[in-house]
C-alpha cells in the first residue's frame, strides 16, 4: 500500500484507546503510509474505562507526534448496528472532525458506514486480528500478562511508581527488595553507593558532572525495570536526593540535574521517607548518626518545599512493610 501522491489525502482512526495498543498502532503506520495526513479521534467513553482522556492521548502524540489528535468530549455511548445507533455516531463524527477525511481505516464492522458517511475510501486493517492477537478488554484484564503488546509508553501509565527516601542507614533497601518480592516485581537498588566507590575523588567527592551522570544512570535503570514490572515498581532513591548530596558537597547543583529532580514529582505515585528510628549502621564509609539526623531534615523540609505529599514510614521492617500495604490498598 503507497501513499497517495497527486492530491492531498488525510485519513482517519478513531476509537476509545483503553489503552492504545499494537493493533491501534498497525492502523495507525498503515494510515501514515497510505495517507498525506492522518487524524485520530478518541472518543472519552468514561463508562468503558477510567484512563483520563488527556492521558490516552498523551501517548498518541508521544508515540507519533506527526499524527493530528482529537479529543472526542460526549460522544454516543450505545455501540451496535442499529440504524439509530449507527447514524448518532456518524454525526458526531462529521461534527467532531474538521478536517475532509478520504480514507478511513478501522478493524471493525463499523468501518463500512462510517465511510459511506465521511464519503471516505473504507480501508480494512487485520479485522481477523491475525496480525495482532489482542483486544483492549485482553489488555484491561491483565496489562502485565499482556505487555508485550503495548509501547512502553502505554505500558508505564500501567505501573505505580513507589520511591523511598530517607537518610542513609534508614532501610530504604531493605523495604524496597522485600516489597518487590511480595508483590513479585521490579525494585531499583540506590545506584549512589556503587557510584562513589568507582568514582569518588580524594576527599571522598563527586563533581558536579558525575552526580548529573548518576542521575541519569538512575533514571535510565528505572525505565528498563518498569517496563517488566507488575503493578508497581519500588525504586531506592531518586534524583532529588542526589541534588541533595551535590548541594551538601558543593552548595550548588548542575542546572540539568536540578530539572531532573524537579520532574520526579511527577515521575513517582507515592513517596515514602523511612525514618530514623532504627539503629544506625556505620559501614565504614557513611557519615555517621549525627550527620544522619541532619540529612533527615534537609530531606523531609525538601520535601515540603516542593509540595510533594509523602508518608512516614517507622517501626521495624514488618511494620514499615505492612504501612507501605495499608497505604498501597487504600490507593487501589
Amino acid at each position: 500500500m503507497e501513499k497517495k501522491s497527486k492530491n492531498l489525502t488525510t485519513g482517519l482512526v478513531l476509537g476509545k484507546f483503553a489503552p492504545f495498543h499494537k493493533g491501534h498502532q498497525l492502523l495507525v503506520d498503515t494510515a501514515l503510509k497510505m495517507t498525506d495526513k492522518v487524524i485520530v479521534l478518541i472518543y472519552d467513553c468514561p463508562d468503558i474505562t477510567d484512563i483520563p482522556l488527556n492521558i490516552r492521548a498523551g501517548w498518541i502524540k508521544k508515540i507519533y507526534p506527526q499524527v493530528t489528535v482529537i479529543k472526542g468530549y460526549n460522544g454516543p455511548s450505545e455501540c451496535g448496528l442499529d440504524s439509530r445507533i449507527t447514524k448518532q455516531h456518524d454525526e458526531y463524527i462529521l461534527k467532531t472532525v474538521p478536517f475532509k477525511i478520504t480514507h478511513f481505516f478501522s478493524s471493525e464492522w463499523y468501518g463500512e458506514h462510517v465511510s459511506k458517511a465521511l464519503g471516505a475510501e473504507n480501508i480494512i486493517v487485520d479485522i481477523k486480528r491475525k496480525l495482532v492477537p489482542i483486544s483492549g478488554t485482553m489488555i484491561r484484564q491483565n496489562p502485565y500478562k499482556y505487555r508485550k503488546f503495548l509501547h512502553p509508553v502505554v505500558y508505564e501509565s500501567f505501573v505505580k511508581k513507589i520511591v523511598f527516601l530517607g537518610a542513609e542507614s534508614t532501610g530504604k533497601t531493605t523495604i524496597a527488595r522485600e516489597l518487590g518480592k511480595i508483590y513479585k516485581t521490579q525494585w531499583m537498588p540506590e545506584l549512589g553507593r556503587e557510584y562513589w566507590d568507582k568514582y569518588h575523588d580524594s576527599s571522598g567527592k563527586l563533581s558536579m558532572d558525575q552526580l548529573l551522570d548518576l542521575a541519569k544512570k538512575h533514571l535510565s535503570k528505572e525505565d528498563a525495570l518498569i517496563l517488566k514490572a507488575n503493578k508497581y515498581f519500588f525504586s531506592d532513591t531518586n534524583a532529588i536526593t542526589t541534588e541533595m548530596f551535590s548541594r551538601y558537597y558543593h552548595g550548588k547543583a548542575h542546572p540539568e540535574l536540578i530539572k531532573i529532580a524537579k520532574k520526579n514529582k511527577q515521575r513517582y505515585d507515592l513517596w515514602f521517607v523511612c525514618d530514623i528510628d532504627i539503629p544506625y549502621e556505620d559501614d565504614g564509609s557513611r557519615s555517621g548518626e549525627t550527620h544522619r539526623i541532619k540529612f533527615q531534615e534537609q530531606i523531609i523540609n525538601d520535601l515540603k518545599r516542593r509540595e510533594i505529599s509523602y508518608t512516614l514510614l517507622s517501626g521495624n521492617r514488618e511494620e514499615r512493610i505492612r504501612q507501605v500495604q495499608n497505604k498501597l490498598e487504600k490507593e487501589e
